[in-house]
């Protein structure tokens, strides 16, 4: 596969970093006279504070991406010159199975609901949408492993502290019942769900819930479902990247489950910036595997 060129850029964050111009992608284009790109280590080093969209440090390895479609990507920094790009070296292949699924490994889908994921959504995040694709994938090939599927949903009374309209932080979103609670469109639900928020607390782990106003923690179902099927080990992808899948995965770890954040299947919604990097730090420093 020789991916096209506007969509590495893409991959690879420069254009939000604005180290190259639109037009100079087509001229760059046509220099190489490929729909590809030879990506240099020292061009990679100032990307560092987005490995967070590219998945490793990047320090001239390859590194893993996403292509906007849920398709994971490898970029294979210093490939050869573009002769040989026009030869037919792939510099950029499919690299799907990020995971080894089974009968011990829970697949936890995490709030890809309407508010979050679509557009129109009263809590947007950007590229929610782009990970229905990359979701299905994972949940196809966890049930034909043998693996159990859970999802995880916000599911909001009309009026909660968790609201800025009642004095808390966010938007009202994820009302129950609501559209914006409902699944986005397409994405496959082959298991139960857990629903969190429905007191009225905060409801960030797929594990937890905490009372905004006693500051008091309770359980949610989730635990007592991976018990049920002898998960040990807990992949996750949804979002969002710096709350909700970041307070699950560390939630998990601290009850003693290896956890796998999938990085193409996560998106973050950086109310501050620099969460999304935040976050990815805090997994990692938790003995999270990002991959």
């Amino acid at each position: 596969m020789v991916l096209d060129l506007r969509a590495l850029i893409e991959v690879l964050g420069v254009l939000d970093r604005q180290r190259m111009e639109p037009e100079a992608v087509g001229q760059e284009e046509g220099r190489l006279g490929v729909d590809a790109v030879e990506v240099e280590p020292e061009e990679l080093a100032p990307l560092e504070p987005l490995r967070h969209r590219v998945g490793v440090a990047l320090d001239g390895r390859p590194v893993a991406g996403h292509d906007g479609a849920g398709r994971s990507l490898i970029v294979r920094p210093h490939c050869a010159d573009a002769g040989d790009l026009a030869g037919g070296t792939q510099n950029v292949h499919m690299e799907p199975d990020l995971v080894d699924y089974g009968p011990a490994v829970v697949l936890l889908v995490v709030d890809l609901q309407n508010d979050f994921a679509d557009p129109r959504g009263a809590l947007y995040v950007k590229g929610g949408e782009k990970l229905v694709a990359f979701a299905n994938h994972q949940i196809e090939r966890a049930k034909d492993a043998g693996s159990t599927v859970v999802y995880t949903q916000d599911w909001h009374p009309p009026h909660t502290p968790h609201f800025a309209q009642d004095g808390g932080t966010w938007p009202v979103h994820c009302v129950a019942g609501t559209w914006g609670a409902e699944y986005v469109p397409g994405l496959s639900v082959v298991g139960p769900a857990v629903k969190k928020g429905t007191g009225g607390e905060d409801g960030y782990s797929g594990f937890s819930v905490r009372d905004v106003t006693t500051g008091e923690v309770a359980s949610t179902d989730l635990s007592g479902l991976l018990s049920d099927v002898g998960a040990r080990v807990i992949v996750v992808c949804g979002l969002a990247l710096d709350y909700c899948v970041r307070e699950t995965a560390l939630d998990a770890r601290r009850l003693g489950y290896e956890v796998v954040v999938l990085l193409d299947g996560v998106r973050p919604v950086e109310v501050h910036p620099g969460d999304a990097e935040r976050a990815i730090d805090a997994m990692r420093a938790a003995g999270v595997t990002l991959r």
